[in-house]
């Protein structure tokens, strides 16, 4: 495993991550059990994963308890980082409509209080807002509240988690401007790239570390999505139509000439494409299973794509159609 600094916060990070969000919903076409998810976060750590990034809204605290219990005793071993922004304590959540968000000073002490207490810790490494709006990226009282965590050592930098679509460039410039926000989170992956390029060169000259999720296109590149899978309506997943699927997996037909080339298969190099741009820190896929956290660990090796691959890439997603970007409203 190989490790990154992410951004200007100096905090060293596995250039694999663990995403934690999918021991605590089963929004991925899997229910994984409490002692199965337990097993998963040990043999993340076991392969060199130290970076373990989830919500307090999974699983309303579930994830995050996980997380907690499996590395009690063991906090200096790894790098922990967590989201607040959502008002789910009571709340149904009815499919993946979301829900209110607050991220005032009131707000922001209950909810870090509480993430403290479930990961059995006193400080957080990277805490982040969720899915934060326009209005809330350039609300200053919000950014003060995090800067006294700061001062006070209970967080140790800030991160911006994007979304939940793909899409949120403005935003993503604008968090860059603040200076404890160390990590951008995006949705990124090698058929995906927009607005992704546009904030990692940016984050190159700001210093901030780009976090990567979604880099397996929804299971397009890992062979779990085909023109004929059928997905639940409560998956994640849901959202990819039909058309999206099929189109995608004529693009990864002409990717796979330069997989094959460099004696990949298409799942390592979208993940190798990934890590072979610097200002990412870390990549975030979505695993299941201890079989695929040593799929994915196993690709942090150090042999990135040549200069050569990476300029066919660029010249072979710029011929793609363009799609649609998401953005919120400013006020």
């Amino acid at each position: 495993m190989k490790y990154r600094t992410l951004g200007k916060s100096g905090i060293k990070v596995s250039e694999i991550g663990f995403g934690a969000w999918t021991i605590a919903l089963d929004w991925w076409g899997k229910k994984i059990e409490d002692d199965e998810a337990k097993r998963m976060l040990k043999h993340a750590y076991d392969v060199g994963i130290n970076f373990f990034e989830t919500g307090d809204m999974y699983g309303k605290g579930k994830s995050e308890k996980l997380i907690g219990e499996v590395f009690k005793g063991m906090r200096d071993e790894i790098v922990i980082s967590t989201k607040y922004g959502y008002e789910f304590e009571g709340a149904q959540q009815i499919g993946h409509s979301e829900l209110p968000q607050r991220f005032d000073p009131l707000f922001t002490e209950h909810a870090l209080r509480n993430s403290l207490a479930r990961l059995q810790t006193d400080h957080i490494d990277v805490y982040g807002l969720h899915n934060p709006k326009m209005y809330h990226i350039r609300d200053d009282t919000i950014f003060h509240t995090l800067d006294n965590k700061i001062n006070d050592g209970t967080i140790g930098t800030c991160q911006v988690a994007l979304g939940p679509a793909i899409g949120w460039t403005q935003e993503g410039i604008e968090a860059m401007s603040r200076p404890n926000v160390s990590a951008v989170q995006t949705v990124y992956n090698i058929l995906e790239q927009t607005p992704g390029n546009e904030l990692i060169d940016l984050a190159e000259r700001r210093d901030v570390g780009i976090l990567v999720r979604v880099p397996d296109a929804s299971g397009v590149l890992t062979g779990k999505v085909k023109a004929d899978t059928k997905i639940d309506e409560k998956d994640h997943r849901s959202v990819r139509r039909g058309e999206w699927v099929k189109a995608s997996l004529a693009k990864v037909e002409q990717l796979r000439p330069i997989a094959e080339r460099n004696g990949l298969d298409i799942t390592e190099l979208a993940i190798k494409f990934i890590l072979s741009k610097g200002p990412v820190s870390s990549v975030l896929p979505t695993v299941v299973s201890i079989e695929e956290i040593d799929q994915f660990a196993a690709m942090s090796d150090g042999r990135y794509l040549s200069a050569g691959d990476m300029s066919e890439i660029a010249s072979m997603y710029n011929s793609w159609p363009p799609y649609e970007i998401k953005a919120t409203a400013t006020a």
